[in-house]
């Protein structure tokens, strides 16, 4: 090989390694302006739905509102609630319905998910420790679900359930939906 060919390739894989990482310092965010957040979460079937603290002891005063903290580094924003509580403490349903995925996933450890009766709303619990339920399962409000853990991102540390409340548009599916700061809505401080 020549040695032109070989500082072309040298500059080539140089050019390379430096937009992988300039890819990995930048972040990619999508916020749904505040306005249409509202707008959503006062849709009917989600502000007519009064939930309840989803871990069984917990009252309003004692929860934290962690809505937006930095995670995983920086590399992402926590859109949920953790809600602390020692392993092993029940895990409620915030509302009625139908539990649609039980997950396992790397952040989320032991994960489930639950969409309202009217499928506008998807409720996600994750690390927890145990299931109480089956996929399908129609769930009504305050019924056991689960208990609290640390599986996941949060294995090692503090038990607690990690609470999202995502907002559905007709035909998404599970994983989807627009994230709403469930904290006012279990905090009553609407």
């Amino acid at each position: 090989m020549t040695l032109a060919k070989r500082v072309g390739w040298g500059l080539g894989l140089f050019l390379l390694v430096l937009a992988i990482a300039f890819a990995s310092m930048v972040r990619i965010r999508f916020d749904p302006p505040a306005q249409a957040v509202r707008e959503q979460s006062a849709a009917p079937g989600f502000a007519d739905t009064s939930l309840i603290i989803p871990v069984q002891g917990v009252r309003a005063n004692q929860l934290s509102d962690t809505w937006g903290q930095s995670r995983g580094g920086g590399t992402r924003e926590h859109h949920a609630i953790d809600i602390m509580a020692p392993q092993g403490t029940p895990v409620l349903a915030a509302a009625g319905g139908t539990v649609e995925k039980i997950f396992e996933s790397v952040n989320g450890g032991h994960t489930i998910y639950v969409r309202t009766p009217d499928g506008g709303t998807i409720h996600y619990y994750a690390h927890l420790d145990t299931y109480g339920v089956a996929e399908k399962q129609v769930v009504q409000q305050g019924q056991q679900i689960a208990t609290v853990g640390n599986t996941g991102s949060a294995a090692g540390g503090a038990p607690h359930l990690h609470f999202e409340i995502k907002i559905m548009q007709p035909g998404e599916a599970w994983w989807q939906g627009t994230n709403v700061n469930p904290y006012p809505l279990l905090a009553g401080v609407r």
